[in-house]
């Protein structure tokens, strides 16, 4: 009898603890940490590089430093008090509750699905950060960097947090069956329409149109800030499962056509319209076809992936060479015409492609369901009028806070790295 009671009082800790852990299932936790790390190198590393070497010499430090600072800042924001408006207990479908400003009430045992909450925040968070990056594209080597510092708090606070919650916190485009795997509508277009706004409200640089505004200062670091963007959206796209099983490595594989394609669709449409082919272009087709896939991801088969990979890299092409010189925009490295438009179309594709066999939550128009399409449209139409006011108003405070959000004539001549941040990025030896 006593020998029973001590066996049992060893066993109930771990009968307790097992029973407590029991929905944490340890493979997905251990795919999800690293699907976070891969998420997490694409903002301060990937794309930094991507946006660094494609802007001029003078000006390449203070371009990687705007997506550094974005990181930094986002990652605060959203555990601050931006996970909470996206996901805390929904509000009129609009917006969460402030119940986990701050983590309040999450704990380390807290659970989300079958991975920690914890984990979940951080790899939700990682999204956050490179969608406020991504807007850096548009307002490059003429904003000033505290006004870039301040907005990047309130945008992620009052634009993305609200989006994100719309599609993935319980909010009106989710119950409206709304489709968006990775952040098609919630990343890309949001950032890439909001580029454009405040590209428009800075107005174009001061040599604009001139023939080396477009000189990059170095093809070799976007072509490598292009392939680390690349690895790190196998993290973004496969990790969206929230789970370590097929249909996540169905995403990894959908994402690597499309990414392929879309390279091979930007040169080719290089090939037959200009008889040559540039490795800034496969670079930029590869990134167009991963934020096209990025909706998608996890709804569509290889023929989803091929055709919305192909279609992304020529939009993509089209939307930096004759959108923009057609309409005249200043949008140096492209974020509207890489993000938005390549994001538009992914989201509309993900109501025409999306496989029931794949994922039975997503059924579109191929498999018997056209009314899906006017569904994504609409949340690509609120997403983009939604983007344009918040962009306007947060920028107009942003700008006053700090005094105007552009910098001054003699500045931006002379070069950001310098006047801004006294370093160089190229140094030449004596």
């Amino acid at each position: 009898m006593k020998l029973l009671l001590l066996l049992i009082l060893f066993l109930v800790p771990s009968i307790v603890l097992a029973a407590g852990n029991a929905t944490a299932d340890t493979g997905d936790t251990a795919w999800m940490l690293m699907a976070t790390g891969l998420v997490m190198m694409m903002t301060p590393a990937g794309l930094a590089l991507f946006y660094g070497g494609m802007t001029r010499s003078k000006n390449a430090l203070n371009t990687v430093g705007m997506s550094y600072a974005a990181y930094s800042i986002g990652s605060l924001v959203w555990v601050l008090w931006g996970y909470s408006l996206a996901f805390g207990t929904d509000i009129g479908g609009v917006i969460g509750s402030l119940d986990h400003v701050f983590l309040h009430g999450i704990s380390v045992n807290s659970v989300t699905g079958k991975i920690p909450t914890l984990l979940y925040i951080a790899f939700q968070g990682m999204f956050a950060s490179i969608a406020i990056a991504i807007v850096s594209g548009s307002v490059v080597e003429r904003i000033k960097f505290s006004t870039w510092m301040v907005f990047s708090a309130f945008w992620v606070t009052f634009v993305y947090a609200p989006t994100a919650h719309w599609v993935w916190g319980g909010g009106f485009l989710s119950t409206s069956g709304n489709l968006d795997f990775a952040g098609g509508t919630v990343i890309h277009i949001s950032a890439g329409v909001s580029g454009l706004v405040v590209a428009f409200m800075l107005g174009k640089r001061e040599d604009f149109g001139i023939w080396d505004t477009n000189a990059p200062s170095s093809t070799k670091l976007t072509v490598l800030g292009s392939a680390l963007l690349w690895f790190g959206w196998f993290g973004f796209n496969g990790g969206s499962a929230l789970e370590a099983n097929g249909l996540a490595a169905s995403s990894i594989l959908v994402t690597n056509v499309a990414a392929s394609v879309g390279a091979l669709g930007w040169m080719l449409t290089e090939w037959l319209l200009n008889k040559r082919t540039t490795m800034l272009g496969a670079a930029s087709g590869a990134i167009a076809g991963l934020v096209g896939i990025t909706p998608a991801a996890g709804y569509v088969d290889l023929t989803g992936g091929l055709v919305i990979g192909l279609l992304a890299g020529m939009i993509g092409y089209f939307g930096v060479f004759e959108i923009k010189k057609k309409f005249g925009y200043d949008d140096p490295l492209d974020a509207f015409g890489i993000h938005a438009l390549a994001g538009i179309w992914g989201a509309i594709a993900t109501g025409i492609f999306a496989n029931p066999s794949v994922n039975p939550s997503g059924v579109g128009a191929l498999y018997g369901n056209p009314k899906q399409i006017l569904t994504q449209a609409l949340g690509v139409v609120v997403t983009i009028v939604f983007s344009v006011i918040g962009t306007f108003i947060v920028f107009k405070i942003s700008s006053l806070i700090t005094g105007g959000g552009r910098v001054d004539s003699l500045e931006e001549i002379t070069g950001l790295d310098e006047t801004i941040h006294g370093e160089r990025s190229f140094n030449l030896s004596d």
